[in-house]
């Protein structure tokens, strides 16, 4: 697709922006399916101090969009269409985009938008994501816009609260927020930076989160309570764990943004991942105790290891050839982890945590959990553990399993991630409401990083960058 690079007045001034070009004005036709995947979105969008378009929208007798029924997370394809003749009134396609009403509307005054809008003025500026989508509608857009760039980026979900932050690795900061998404569970990005995918407890969907807007752009409905999840490696489908009995996996399509298979497995599934070969869904259960196998190409279980204890978060590290070597696994009640060979589907050493030099011993609120978050560095040669009774985590070298070092981490660490080139870990402190970014040469401290409300789940994507 071509894009051109248009001087829009604003004020007295000219302003470049970047849009769709088209042919012709009069060779644009609006597409439907972009309309309902990507603008859609916005009306749907909860931005600071603003009520949603749809809520106005769909007592309007001219700009009309169709109401959402009670439980109903996204438009049906009959209320797409509708939507899309209705916002068509108000569009000339192909042309300066300060000339169809659908835009300018929203938009600011100051930023050539209208003087008036009895639903308020929602975008600032013509360079906001949102605006951008729906002017790229309007020239002609038949797909997303290529990202100017991708940048590693650490996502913290905060499991007592209704946001998100971004942490950029680079500055240690967090550079913006995820919001309208009620106690957020786990958090997996695309691979090519487009979107991240987070799991709702409250509305039991998969919320898929435009990386250009940081706005929920698809709720998917899901058979239960979810709790973690993980992509292929491809970005084709997204497995989410179900953390309800009789225990299943969700999967989702992510072209069709649809959930298209619930697969039954032993128990209720307290987190799922991807191994690094993306050929298996390894997800485990609480409650019978279970590493259930999933073979990702036909998504049916093909094995099942039973445990001794509840399982809780497992990490992995491969072979040579990219397969899968060994299963690391937390355990309910056992502080410290696991090793389980995937290829003997078996057991094969425990590492018991000591006590952390120097710290005081932590019971309260463990939630039956004295370890519970795992890593393996991106060079595969440590295993990282970390432990709520000690505040700490434990680096063990692989293949030997001896430990070299421990690292304090705040009240109640929890997951832990890395950037690509495995200088820096990422660990959440629940009891803190930070995150703790640690050197992994020097396994130092060099960062406390505020978030919200008993920070949990954290990961590492990549973001696309307009």
């Amino acid at each position: 697709m071509k894009y051109l690079r248009l001087l829009t007045t604003i004020g007295t001034a000219l302003i470049p922006v970047l849009f769709v070009a088209p042919a012709t004005a009069q060779e644009v036709e609006l597409d439907f399916e972009f309309f309902k995947n990507e603008v859609q979105p916005v009306f749907l969008a909860k931005r600071d101090g603003n009520i949603r378009c749809v809520q106005c929208h769909t007592r309007s007798s001219s700009f009309r969009i169709q109401p959402l029924e009670e439980h109903q997370l996204f438009f049906t394809e009959e209320q797409s269409r509708m939507n899309f003749e209705s916002a068509s009134q108000f569009v000339l396609p192909g042309d300066d985009p300060l000339k169809s009403r659908f835009l300018t509307h929203p938009l600011a005054t100051e930023a050539g938008g209208d003087a008036f809008h009895g639903g308020g003025k929602h975008f600032g500026s013509i360079y906001d994501p949102e605006w951008r989508i729906m002017a790229d509608w309007v020239a002609g857009a038949t797909d997303r816009r290529e990202p100017s760039s991708v940048e590693v980026r650490i996502i913290q979900t905060n499991a007592a609260g209704d946001d998100s932050h971004i942490i950029d690795p680079v500055t240690n900061k967090s550079i913006g927020r995820i919001t309208d998404i009620e106690i957020p569970h786990g958090v997996v990005g695309a691979p090519d930076g487009s979107q991240f995918y987070i799991t709702n407890e409250s509305l039991h969907s998969l919320d898929i989160v435009d990386a250009r807007t940081l706005r929920v752009k698809r709720r998917i409905a899901l058979s239960g309570r979810p709790n973690n999840v993980s992509v292929t490696s491809d970005g084709s489908k997204v497995y989410v764990a179900i953390m309800q009995m009789p225990g299943s996996v969700d999967v989702i399509d992510v072209e069709k943004m649809e959930n298209i298979k619930t697969i039954p497995v032993n128990g209720a599934i307290h987190n799922v991942y991807v191994t690094p070969d993306s050929k298996h869904a390894v997800a485990g259960s609480i409650q019978t105790s279970t590493i259930n196998v999933i073979d990702t190409s036909t998504d049916e279980l093909v094995w099942e290891l039973e445990m001794d204890a509840g399982i809780r978060p497992m990490t992995f590290n491969a072979k040579a050839d990219g397969s899968t070597d060994k299963i690391f696994v937390q355990l309910s009640g056992f502080h410290g982890f696991a090793v389980v060979d995937f290829d003997q589907r078996k057991e094969v050493a425990r590492i018991e945590h000591p006590p952390a030099r120097g710290q005081e011993a932590h019971y309260d609120g463990l939630q039956g959990a004295p370890a519970h978050g795992l890593g393996v560095s991106p060079d595969g040669k440590t295993v990282w553990s970390t432990s709520k009774v000690y505040s700490s985590v434990y680096i063990h070298s692989l293949p030997e399993l001896e430990e070299i070092a421990q690292v304090y981490v705040g009240q109640h660490p929890e997951w832990i991630t890395f950037t690509p080139d495995g200088k820096t870990a990422y660990i959440g402190a629940a009891g803190d409401h930070v995150t703790f970014a640690v050197d992994v040469e020097s396994m130092k401290t060099v960062a406390r990083i505020p978030v919200g409300q008993v920070p949990k789940r954290v990961a590492m994507v990549r973001m696309a960058v307009d």
